[in-house]
């Protein structure tokens, strides 16, 4: 079913509310601009108790949908400007382009606050610090996930341009298409591309 049927279903006040709450989950299910997890946690936080409190699990719907409105804009802006783009003999993207066309890669209307959350509730879980350790040469990413959360979301001129470099490179690598590496290489990078997301929305908001 779409996230608009997961949503009445959420606002149904005939159904029971275990299955009104089940359906907000399937609507994150269908946008989850953190992670799953990730995701019902930031919700509770902002809205409250939702498995309990109906005014909180409509507060909660309402902040998913108005994000997840905010991303479906920015998907338009984008496409909009690789047409004009195209049209001035631009055929490819830049590497540094971001593209949210596939899946968003940030929180739409609370970037900051959001990957902040991300990233303290993965390193609670230990999450972060076992992608690490499979892949030593992420020892810059650690570096940047530990000085972003020290900070709440500063990076010094050196760290940013290290996070640029280090997306670009971890953008490469997850390439299904690429010419090297196996698919759990590249399912790596892809993982670790994702806290590096979450690192650029935190220090790069809106």
């Amino acid at each position: 079913m779409s996230f608009g049927t997961y949503a009445r279903k959420v606002r149904d006040e005939a159904l029971p509310y275990r299955h009104r709450v089940g359906a907000l989950r399937s609507c994150v299910q269908l946008y989850r601009p953190i992670g799953f997890n990730a995701t019902l946690s930031f919700l509770a936080q902002i809205a409250g108790p939702y498995e309990r409190d109906e005014a909180a699990l409509i507060r909660a719907l309402d902040a998913l949908t108005e994000s997840r409105e905010q991303w479906k804009a920015e998907v338009r802006r984008y496409a909009e400007q690789r047409r004009q783009a195209k049209l001035h003999g631009q055929r490819s993207p830049r590497p540094a382009d971001r593209n949210p066309s596939n899946v968003p890669d940030r929180w739409y209307g609370a970037s900051r606050q959001a990957a902040l959350h991300a990233l303290h509730a993965g390193r609670r879980r230990g999450l972060i610090a076992m992608s690490m350790l499979r892949d030593p040469a992420a020892a810059d990413l650690n570096t940047l996930v530990t000085a972003i959360l020290t900070t709440s979301g500063e990076l010094a001129p050196d760290q940013r341009e290290l996070l640029a470099d280090t997306i670009t490179q971890l953008r490469r690598l997850a390439r299904f298409d690429a010419g090297h590496g196996n698919s759990e290489s590249r399912f790596h990078a892809w993982e670790l591309l994702k806290l590096a997301q979450l690192v650029d929305s935190a220090a790069n908001p809106g």
